[in-house]
């Protein structure tokens, strides 16, 4: 099956299944490589960004634990995934993934590093930051809600109301050695605050008292 088929069918699945609301999407750039830094609430996650960005070169990084469930190792192949050992610093990965947005491809990377099983925001690991400054590109941060209960909905025959923003481009300055760890937890702080503000309260996780985000929260309206 070629990626552009399995879009055409996903893009499908979303449209009979639930009611999708996306915001900001005009704004995406049309080419050249980026990070998608997103929330991950549930297994529908992925499959909604691929249907929504209408790109060649779109993909993500996957946990190497998904290798022993041959469907999804099978829609992995399909879409030129990037298999990623969460439990170490996967340098093979990270070259993978750095060649790919070099070479003008779209990476969707959740910041946390694993689904959030309340919903709400979790710490975020500083990989995301590390990955755009080696590759050299912008990181788009956008908020999924909605998805959490998706399954739980259609199971009792309704269609589940999911929503997702896309934010701004984050363009950081190239980070120097000798100030490389305060640089990268900067950075990743401002992406998930600029994350949180597009989401609902009780997504916010801990960054809700973030000064940050009040700052954000004080220039835009409420959710």
């Amino acid at each position: 099956m070629k990626p552009t088929t399995l879009r055409a069918l996903i893009r499908l699945a979303f449209k009979l299944l639930s009611r999708v609301t996306a915001i900001g999407l005009e704004g995406l750039p049309k080419s050249g490589g980026y990070i998608l830094a997103v929330n991950h609430l549930s297994r529908v996650d992925p499959p909604l960004v691929f249907y929504l960005i209408e790109r060649d070169q779109v993909t993500a990084l996957v946990a190497e634990k998904y290798k022993k469930y041959p469907f999804f190792r099978w829609i992995i192949r399909i879409v030129d995934g990037i298999w990623i050992n969460r439990g170490e610093v996967d340098r093979h990965a990270l070259r993978q993934a750095c060649d790919f947005l070099q070479g003008g491809g779209v990476l969707g990377i959740a910041p946390e590093g694993t689904r959030s099983r309340s919903g709400a925001l979790m710490p975020a690991k500083t990989g995301v930051a590390y990955l755009a400054d080696k590759a050299g590109v912008p990181i788009i941060p956008a908020a999924i809600s909605g998805t959490d209960g998706a399954v739980w909905q259609l199971l009792r025959l309704r269609r589940p109301s999911i929503r997702i923003q896309f934010g701004a481009a984050l363009v950081f300055p190239p980070i120097q050695r000798n100030e490389r760890e305060a640089a990268l937890q900067r950075n990743t702080e401002e992406i998930m605050c600029q994350i949180a503000a597009m989401l609902p309260e009780k997504y916010r996780g801990v960054y809700a008292d973030h000064p940050r985000l009040k700052e954000l929260l004080g220039a835009a309206p409420q959710l």
